[in-house]
């Protein structure tokens, strides 16, 4: 465990602790830096990454030119909408989430330039760093450490959480209020984090300097181009409408895609610090038991999705670029077959969609 997420988790006698390794851990690492040195490619994404980055940010902002200056009528403001969605949707998957783990580049700086990506579409890389490099990436689907579980109590994600009467229908609701997660992520999530110095029950320290500056200049650049600007051109009633619905349908999509690497079916799941100060299983294998990898033979969704249909191996090497996780997921499956480690990948999209709704109807009907 990083020296960070010590720092900032519960008081000492909630500190959450892993099983040493049994080899499992350092043999993924043998065999996986074996791969880069025989084939001598970089972990980090080069030249392919700099050309996905050109596609996909010249996308978002065609798009956005397109329904601002350009569309003449709903229906074209409706198709630009929805291009500049998944266009939104494609740079938190594809672009800032390698670049704050540092897996973009092997240059630091440009990792933290491109990881500003975040800060311009309305949500701080720096609460993203800690809540989810530090606190999720260390105890995924750790009821009371991770802070992705912590939807109370609008829904029940962990058969440790308590169950309510509303949960009850949770699997058909919850879909509708995923489309809130990106407006609160803007609205009132960073801030509340920022002011509050915590993320759920994990403190985390303010940010101040240039960090802070960094803060307050991301979110004000997003509301002036995504508001400030529009207002100029167009009435307000239409541009909260078009924000509102663009917002709720980028909310959906990022939601969807996160929950269906760890709220499923075939997830385990850990009871946190309140239960228990120390997990049986060691850091590797509790990524693998918790995490579960979708479609990865679609190379389409993989290239928009930046990998994250390869959870497994994202969390076992988050800091390696997500062009190479197609290959690297062989290495790992045969990994956990030899050290007996239980690897599960949902061969399609609509399967682990599938399997997410049962989960939600499974923890709202136990």
């Amino acid at each position: 465990m990083s020296s960070a997420a010590r720092a900032i988790t519960t008081p000492p006698r909630d500190k959450v602790t892993f099983a040493g390794d049994d080899g499992f851990h350092a043999d993924l690492k043998r065999r996986v830096g074996a791969y880069f040195q025989e084939t001598g490619l970089s972990p980090r994404g080069g030249w392919r990454m700099y050309l996905k980055t050109a596609v996909i940010l010249s996308w978002l902002i065609g798009s956005y030119v397109v329904l601002v200056f350009v569309a003449a009528s709903w229906w074209q403001g409706a198709v630009a909408a929805l291009s500049l969605v998944l266009a939104i949707a494609g740079t938190g998957f594809a672009i800032q989430h390698d670049a704050n783990h540092g897996a973009y580049s092997s240059n630091d700086a440009v990792n933290r330039v491109v990881g500003k990506t975040l800060d311009m579409l309305g949500a701080s890389s720096y609460v993203w760093h800690w809540k989810h490099n530090i606190l999720h990436h260390t105890y995924p689907n750790m009821t009371g450490a991770d802070p992705d579980l912590n939807v109370e109590p609008f829904a029940r994600l962990s058969p440790d959480q308590p169950r309510r009467w509303l949960h009850h229908g949770q699997h058909f609701y919850m879909f509708a209020l995923y489309g809130f997660l990106y407006l609160k992520w803007q609205l009132v999530d960073d801030f509340q984090n920022v002011l509050q110095g915590r993320i759920a029950r994990s403190r985390i320290p303010r940010p101040q300097g240039l960090p802070l500056a960094g803060f307050l200049i991301g979110k004000t650049c997003f509301f002036l181009w995504a508001l400030a600007v529009p207002l100029m051109f167009h009435r307000w009633w239409v541009v909260l409408t078009y924000y509102g619905a663009a917002s709720a349908l980028v909310g959906v999509v990022l939601a969807v895609v996160f929950q269906l690497a760890h709220s499923t079916e075939a997830a385990a799941f850990q009871r946190g610090p309140a239960w228990s100060d120390r997990v049986a299983d060691g850091w590797a294998a509790h990524q693998v038991h918790t995490t579960v990898d979708f479609a990865r033979r679609n190379r389409l969704l993989t290239w928009y999705l930046g990998g994250l249909n390869f959870q497994v191996e994202h969390h076992l090497f988050p800091r390696i670029c997500h062009i190479h996780y197609p290959r690297l997921s062989r290495i790992v499956e045969a990994g956990c077959l030899e050290h007996g480690v239980s690897y599960t990948a949902h061969d399609g999209l609509s399967g682990a969609i599938s399997s997410h709704w049962m989960w939600l109807r499974r923890m709202g009907r136990a």
